[in-house]
């Protein structure tokens, strides 16, 4: 099962009555439970299950004051003229490769489709995430190491 399987399997849950789903395919597997507005997303190779009735809960929804994005609250300024660049899954957002090196992307920085604007850890794999759109970041919405949800925007871009 790909990136891409999962992202619309966890958007058909979330328009759906479905409380949980498991699905299991050779080592791999992964289930999805929806509780009001948040959905857990665990998976790991089978391999590593202690036992086939432990549960999987391998990402967590974060405190929800912490997650919330903060939108640019000045009544002057108008959003709705930017792009953003949402986060494509849960995990740990990093503006870096690692500790030593510099961002992928301050605000004011110019982007185009395929720059890796940050990393996102989910499951201790680092996924970079690149930008869709061209334009110049004006605001970046998450502060660094921290957690993040499914479709939370990351970036507001200036096209």
């Amino acid at each position: 099962m790909d990136f891409k399987q999962i992202q619309e399997l966890i958007k058909t849950i979330n328009k759906s009555n479905i409380g949980e789903l498991c699905i299991q395919e050779k080592d791999f597997k992964i289930c999805i439970k929806q509780k009001v507005d948040n959905v857990i997303v665990g998976a790991a190779p089978a391999s590593y299950i202690a036992a086939p009735s432990a549960p999987v809960a391998l990402a967590a929804p974060a405190a929800e004051a912490s997650s919330t994005p903060t939108l640019p609250s000045s009544p002057a300024e108008d959003t709705s003229k930017y792009i953003t660049i949402k986060s494509p899954m849960i995990g740990t957002f990093y503006r870096r490769p690692s500790p030593d090196k510099p961002n992928f992307a301050e605000e004011g920085t110019v982007v185009a489709p395929g720059k890796i604007v940050c990393i996102i850890e989910a499951m201790k794999l680092f996924n970079e995430i690149e930008s869709e759109v061209s334009g110049k970041i004006v605001k970046i919405l998450v502060e660094d190491a921290s957690p993040v949800e499914f479709d939370q925007p990351l970036f507001l871009v200036e096209p």
